[in-house]
């Protein structure tokens, strides 16, 4: 059997499933994510109802009429739109232009019709199915063309591009016919997670969606590569206009490139109530300053169109991140030069030392330079983190403020070390530490490597603390118990702690869990 999945043909026997399909093209998906599957072409094109025709003097975008009575034409389009492609424009008047023509097999009439402005028309002329052109109505006007009988022949109207039917004349042709995806067309389709799903004859399937970034909004694309760290994201809200990630909702950004919202553009709110949450459109929207373009979706809108509320989606980016904090200096210069970029060491330049910054820091800015300064520094400058689920509000505080949310190394200053104290204190951000309500807070014992926040009981709300022994009486911060949040413990890095001191800048990773 005959199987599309991803745009790519390929054929697998009776029986096979979406696992199948998937091995068999090494199609890119995450488990767990939504996968759609639409039954077939034949059935998908027979619910889209607007074409675009791309001539030499720009395009015309016209929509089929809802109407059962004319079947047999909107059928005959469907069967020989692609005819028309190369076709030039057979003749134009002030009332009408004509591209054709083609060979179809509908039937003419000899009456005479009354046609108004922007109907679209199929005309035999010469009352034969060998001369089967398109009439494009630019004014109301009476004509003889040879329609069949149904509905004066009309089987669409304009909806787009009637300027550039004004500027057509006979030197022009059709360059392209396409047909333009809407949500509403994807329909007879299902959304499925479990990769076990029986295929059938003709069915299309899409595993991942595909994104092209721009280079016009680096802070914004980078953005949006830290939401799809582990290539997959939840779709928390959607509606007919758009789905939204708000994975990381709160993080605002500059204004970048402002674009219209079309079909399949990505945006990042930049501002306001819900800045940092990121859209994909199903449909066209207008511009607004409060959203930057991320980019635009290359393939996969059948998945954008079909995924609902919870569901996770498979997203590629292309080009995608360029990252080397976190790598040795000698693993990022394997890893740039497979990437045709130059590096320039910087800090410490040891093949050893750890890449704890990167400049230029976005993905976008170092592609358009071809070269970025890694600074790297000594493993014992480092510390590392496992964060408590148990503190959600607490632990988003701490990656916001290092830098962790968007980096795989973030960073810290010591705000307080005293040699014998057996605690240390790092800077905090007050306006930042706003609503970190008392969660995860100590009972009994605060063991040593903890790390903790002081939350919004006390006036240094947001310091945050380590205590290198057990202390059965304050917390990392030097605050009761009901004042501190534990937001994790250091597994890695604990015995260097002790010799920092007030100013040092502290690098930090999260542990993950594997």
């Amino acid at each position: 059997m005959l199987i599309k999945i991803n745009g790519q043909e390929i054929e697998l026997p009776e029986g096979s499933t979406v696992k199948d399909a998937i091995k068999a093209t090494k199609a890119p998906h995450i488990k767990g994510s939504v996968i759609s599957i639409i039954k077939g072409k034949e059935e998908f094109e027979k619910h889209i109802n607007k074409y675009k025709i791309k001539t030499t003097a720009g395009s015309i975008i016209i929509e089929i009429l809802e109407d059962e009575k004319i079947n047999p034409l909107i059928k005959a389009w469907r069967e020989n739109y692609k005819k028309f492609k190369g076709q030039r424009i057979r003749w134009t008047t002030p009332d009408e232009v004509a591209i054709g023509p083609i060979k179809t097999s509908l039937e003419p009439t000899h009456q005479e019709h009354q046609y108004d402005k922007n109907e679209v028309i199929l005309s035999l002329s010469g009352f034969s199915p060998e001369s089967t052109h398109v009439i494009f109505s630019k004014d109301e006007h009476s004509s003889i063309y040879g329609a069949p009988p149904y509905n004066r022949g009309v089987f669409a109207k304009i909806t787009g591009g009637r300027r550039t039917l004004l500027l057509l004349t006979e030197d022009d042709y059709i360059k392209e016919v396409e047909p333009v995806i809407e949500r509403r067309s994807i329909v007879e389709s299902a959304a499925v997670t479990d990769l076990d799903t029986i295929l059938e004859d003709g069915n299309q399937v899409f595993t991942y969606v595909k994104v092209k970034p721009t280079g016009d909004s680096p802070e914004s694309v980078e953005h949006f590569f830290s939401l799809l760290e582990d290539g997959k994201v939840k779709v928390d809200y959607e509606s007919n206009s758009f789905i939204g990630f708000y994975a990381l909702e709160g993080i605002r950004k500059g204004v970048e490139r402002i674009e219209q919202r079309k079909r399949g553009s990505v945006t990042l709110r930049n501002r306001g109530r819900g800045a940092g949450r990121v859209y994909i459109y199903r449909e066209d929207r207008v511009s607004t300053p409060s959203h930057n373009l991320i980019g635009t979706v290359q393939k996969g809108m059948e998945l954008v169109d079909i995924a609902g509320q919870g569901d996770y989606i498979t997203i590629e980016c292309e080009p995608g991140r360029i990252m080397t904090v976190n790598m040795t200096q000698k693993e990022a210069e394997k890893y740039l030069e497979e990437h045709g970029i130059e590096q320039i060491r910087d800090g410490l330049q040891d093949d050893k030392a750890i890449i704890v910054k990167q400049d230029p820091k976005y993905t976008m800015d170092i592609l358009k330079e071809k070269k970025v300064k890694t600074f790297g520094v000594e493993e014992e400058k480092l510390i590392e983190i496992e964060m408590d689920k148990k503190a959600p509000r607490s632990t988003w505080y701490f990656k916001k403020i290092s830098g962790l949310i968007d980096s795989p190394i973030g960073s810290i200053e010591v705000h307080f070390a005293f040699p014998g104290m057996k605690v240390v204190m790092f800077k905090g951000d007050k306006s930042e530490a706003k609503g970190i309500i008392p969660e995860n807070t100590p009972t009994g014992c605060v063991k040593a490597g903890e790390v903790g926040v002081t939350n919004m009981s006390r006036h240094h709300v947001g310091l945050i603390g380590v205590r290198l022994e057990d202390n059965d009486e304050f917390g990392p911060t030097g605050e009761p118990f009901n004042a501190t949040n534990i937001i994790g413990r250091i597994t890695k890095g604990l015995e260097n702690v002790e010799k920092f001191k007030e100013g040092d800048t502290v690098y930090v990773r999260e542990k993950k869990p594997r």
